[in-house]
């Protein structure tokens, strides 16, 4: 499981000129589902997100994590982060998680990040829909975060 995390001033995701979601300060999560992810690897990577020091402390370094920075979270679910880029012009799809898969996931993440922020600090994006995503980011600040699956691990 893979999620691109971005510490915003704010961002929000809209569907068909429709606002689904919107936050303040914090991070927006652009996350990827893989074939060989489940609950676990959600769960893991919602804990590493959550508990990342990206935020500035009273010295300006980063050591404050989300929930001590008092943030949102925007989840926004992103396939083609599971892309194989290895070779060629064009990525393939066949390490993303079938889309069935993927959302279960994805909303077993969202469930996680609200046990721990609240459900009032995280807004979600719509699974499978053609969104707009806009974001101001602060820092700029953007990191990848990987989770990867017992499964791969192991080279099932």
């Amino acid at each position: 499981m893979k999620g691109l995390i971005q510490r915003v001033s704010e961002a929000s995701v809209s569907v068909c000129s429709e606002s689904v979601a919107r936050i303040g300060p914090g991070l927006l999560l652009l996350l990827g589902v893989e074939r060989n992810d489940g609950e676990n690897e959600a769960k893991a990577l919602c804990r590493k997100i959550l508990s990342y020091r990206i935020f500035p402390d009273q010295q300006g370094r980063m050591n404050v994590n989300v929930q001590d920075a008092g943030g949102s979270l925007l989840v926004v679910p992103q396939f083609t982060l599971a892309a194989d880029t290895s070779s060629g012009t064009r990525p393939g799809f066949s390490l993303a998680a079938a889309p069935d898969r993927a959302e279960n996931l994805y909303l077993a993440f969202i469930q996680e990040a609200r046990k721990s922020l609240g459900a009032e600090r995280v807004g979600q994006g719509r699974f499978g829909a053609d969104m707009k995503v806009a974001l101001v980011n602060d820092g700029p600040v953007t990191f990848l975060l990987e989770v990867p699956s017992k499964a791969s691990q192991t080279g099932a």
